[in-house]
């Protein structure tokens, strides 16, 4: 009987432990991407509900559905064990690797960047510069064919 209760003790700590990462996984995704406030509130609804999913899977797999206030201590219990020794290793080592990986996109995007740029040039002189022409010449033809007619009418 006690070895039952030390078992589900350890079990409810290991499901803090889990949603104290699930916790910082969120918080490392609101830090690497800026989200507006309605993904905030989706994010947090989405934590609370697997949140919910851990403890009542663990509660119906491993106590036959039987609510003990020990489970509680004992998640709130790794939930402080995480955030007090592991959470901040975590975000630093997580943080630095998505910068790492922002960076270089970064790098692959202006890489990319300084061909499609002189092509963009190349085919606005091949292709836009010419309609323009064409544009702007129509246009003072037009002109100056209104300006004949009215010329011509207010002689009339």
């Amino acid at each position: 009987m006690i070895n039952t209760q030390v078992y589900l003790f350890l079990i409810f700590i290991i499901n803090g432990f889990i949603i104290g990462l699930l916790f910082d996984f969120f918080r490392i995704l609101r830090k690497a991407i800026k989200t507006s406030d309605f993904i905030t509130y989706i994010e947090d609804a989405l934590f609370w509900i697997l949140t919910g999913f851990i403890i009542l899977y663990s509660i119906f797999t491993y106590n036959n559905g039987e609510i003990r206030l020990f489970m509680f201590l004992a998640i709130l219990i790794g939930i402080l064990v995480y955030i007090l020794f592991v959470s901040k290793y975590i975000l630093r080592i997580s943080l630095a690797i998505i910068n790492f990986i922002k960076k270089i996109f970064r790098t692959i995007f202006h890489i990319i960047k300084i061909p499609l740029t002189i092509l963009a040039k190349f085919i606005k002189k091949l292709f836009l510069n010419p309609i323009s022409f064409i544009i702007i010449n129509i246009r003072k033809f037009f002109t100056k064919t209104f300006k004949k007619i009215s010329g011509i009418r207010k002689k009339a």
